[in-house]
């Protein structure tokens, strides 16, 4: 059975691009190819993103990734800092 895919709508939008963002602020990092300061800002999108909760299932979903990636980039962010 196929998964169904959510419809559109700009808040998913934004979370999906908030959760493809994760990996690239943890990789860049851990490569030391991010400035901590970049990586602030794009984790400052991603916090922006998670604000408003939600009912829909898809996007209570995606908005915990989000969550859950944001708290392994802080304690990163924090040690460095």
């Amino acid at each position: 059975m196929s998964k169904q895919i959510p419809p559109p709508t700009p808040e998913i939008n934004r979370l999906r691009a908030a959760a493809a963002l994760i990996p690239i602020i943890e990789s860049g990092l851990l490569a030391s190819k991010l400035s901590i300061e970049r990586a602030s800002i794009m984790a400052s999108f991603c916090e922006w993103t998670v604000e408003r909760p939600s009912d829909d299932p898809n996007v209570v979903k995606l908005a915990e990734t989000v969550g859950s990636g944001l708290k392994r980039i802080k304690m990163v962010l924090s040690s460095a800092g």
